[in-house]
């Protein structure tokens, strides 16, 4: 582990959770969590895909809720760090980081 981030995974611990690069793909037909995929860059990041439009925060808020359901969780425990205008975004999710890191590797089954 480097820095707090396991290779070939999204995320990187946090004292209080959990920093998740995804990639959010807005009016992607139905919302969903597409797994793991690598980008150009060689950074790895979590593929979304929401079924709203990328307007006033709307795919933004969808990408949240889309996740904390996956997780389980309430979408207050996730908020966007960076990336509000981009593809790629941030996001931080609060809670036990060994529990997130287990329900991460569930959904995104690896």
């Amino acid at each position: 582990m480097i820095d707090g981030q396991s290779p070939g995974v999204p995320w990187r611990r946090r004292a209080n959770g959990l920093e998740l690069r995804v990639r959010l793909t807005p009016r992607g037909g139905r919302d969903t969590v597409d797994g793991i995929d690598i980008l150009s860059d060689g950074s790895v990041v979590l593929k979304l895909r929401v079924r709203a439009a990328p307007q006033d925060g709307e795919a933004n808020e969808a990408a949240r809720k889309v996740l904390a359901k996956a997780l389980r969780m309430a979408t207050s425990s996730i908020t966007l760090e960076a990336g509000a205008t981009s593809r790629v975004k941030t996001l931080l999710i609060a809670g036990n980081p060994v529990a997130l890191e287990a329900a991460l590797t569930e959904i995104c089954k690896i």
